[in-house]
């Protein structure tokens, strides 16, 4: 696995064995993604709720976000983040919560991230209600974009809590979703 493209771009990202642990996106469907999104950002900040890797934060930083939270409960999964923070050279750009999903929007509420990631693993998918939890803690700043990747038969409603669906993909077994907060 590596990262597509910008400052860091075919820098190899360390991965984790087991697809129980983490399942991490291709290069291929994360390449998509960032086309979805426009490819490159100015600034911003980005959420990754279920880092696994970091691989998807840290393509946005790499891409010219400004700085990443990465979130993650699993122990092995924040070793491998770790080593790929430092493969960038810039630690001081990603900030590692080394928490669940739940703990982490409660220790951010307040902040503000213009693109977030929910990629939780396949059999655990709350989307919906995660979705509700970042509009209830303000965590979307204005305009801000929310990326959710899921099973390809899971099928994700148009409008939740002042989100709007505004792009959906299939990739094989891969469905991404990308909600906008409305103005």
């Amino acid at each position: 696995m590596r990262i597509v493209a910008g400052e860091f771009g075919g820098r190899t990202l360390k991965t984790l064995s087991g697809r129980d642990v983490t399942r991490p996106t291709t290069d291929k469907v994360r390449g998509a993604i960032f086309n979805m999104l426009g490819g490159f950002f100015e600034g911003g900040c980005v959420l990754d709720l279920y880092a696994g890797t970091g691989a998807l934060g840290i393509e946005a930083v790499s891409r010219g976000c400004a700085c990443a939270v990465l979130v993650d409960q699993n122990r092995a999964a924040q070793a491998v983040i770790a080593e790929n923070i430092a493969m960038t050279k810039v630690p001081e750009k990603f900030e590692l919560l080394k928490m669940v999903d739940r703990q982490a929007l409660v220790t951010l509420m307040g902040e503000s991230y213009e693109l977030i990631f929910l990629d939780p693993p396949y059999a655990r998918e709350r989307l919906v209600e995660v979705l509700c939890d970042l509009q209830e803690k303000t965590l979307l700043a204005p305009g801000a974009r929310v990326v959710c990747e899921s099973a390809r038969e899971v099928e994700l409603p148009d409008k939740v809590e002042g989100l709007i669906k505004w792009k959906e993909k299939v990739y094989g077994i891969t469905r991404v979703v990308i909600y906008e907060k409305q103005l």
